[in-house]
């Protein structure tokens, strides 16, 4: 009986590691995608297809997770950490699906560099969210696990004030309406994903000051 306890607590990291994984993936793919709009690229939709990919298999291992948690006697952490984290990871991939579905509904079709900036965020807080979901089974790594999170923290506060900019300049230089409406929604709408993100960072900071 043990046994199968200790394995199923094992189970709960391999989870968080492989959500995690699919952050970065779906990070991978929205810099992508922004970066291919303007340039003429034929395989947008390649780009948001392969995100909503990426948010299914997501979908899959919080599901799992949630299952896991229902099963589990002994949990290697708080239940409501563990919910916590796996449904905030989730919001992350949600956030990029719906960035991604959004350029297509929209029909945009050329982005600034600030877009593709926060893109480049978004991508650099998953990779982070990763590194630090990796060490979290082992409390040893509790400093550097908090490291991670103040970093993840910081690019958040720099996509705040890369869209605040781009919202400025939009206001200022785009003349129609409709394009201004549309832009300014991708924009929050990246900057929300690093939101997301540094929630994430919260609960495991949370987990760290209770663990270790």
């Amino acid at each position: 009986m043990f046994g199968r306890f200790m394995t199923q607590e094992g189970r709960f990291f391999e989870l968080f590691n492989l959500h995690a994984h699919e952050i970065v993936e779906g990070g991978k793919e929205l810099v992508a995608l922004m970066n291919a709009l303007g340039e003429g690229a034929t395989d947008l939709r390649d780009h948001a297809d392969a995100i909503d990919a990426i948010e299914k298999r997501g979908d899959k291992y919080t599901r799992e997770t949630i299952e896991l948690l229902h099963k589990t006697f002994i949990t290697p952490l708080d239940r409501e950490e563990i919910h916590q984290l796996i449904s905030n990871m989730d919001d992350v991939l949600d956030l990029m699906q719906d960035a991604a579905e959004s350029v297509s509904l929209y029909d945009i079709k050329t982005v600034s560099a600030e877009a593709k900036q926060l893109a480049e965020i978004c991508l650099q807080c998953g990779e982070r969210v990763k590194s630090a979901v990796a060490m979290l089974s082992n409390m040893e790594n509790a400093a550097a696990i908090l490291r991670i999170c103040e970093e993840i923290d910081r690019l958040e506060s720099d996509a705040d004030r890369v869209m605040r900019s781009a919202i400025s300049k939009l206001f200022r230089t785009e003349k129609d309406a409709v394009q201004l409406i549309k832009l300014k929604a991708i924009y929050e709408l990246l900057e929300t994903i690093t939101d997301r993100a540094d929630d994430v960072a919260n609960v495991m900071q949370g987990i760290v000051i209770e663990n270790a």
